[in-house]
């Protein structure tokens, strides 16, 4: 693996490198915060949004 992976050649910028992991702690906080303030349906939207940063660490691995 070279320390180039992007696909135009050049080095990331950090917008690159952290948009990912930024969206995903934004997607687990509103699930956590859905899991404390409601109940029913938001248990369902806490349960989603608390599985997709699980679902993209198996994806990563796996790949």
């Amino acid at each position: 693996m070279s320390l180039q992976s992007n696909r135009k050649g050049g080095p990331k910028t950090l917008g690159q490198i952290f948009a990912v992991p930024l969206a995903l702690g934004i997607v687990s906080a509103a699930g956590l915060i859905a899991a404390l303030v409601g109940d029913g349906f938001l248990d369902a939207v806490s349960w989603v949004t608390l599985a997709l940063p699980c679902a993209a660490g198996i994806w990563y691995w796996a790949r």
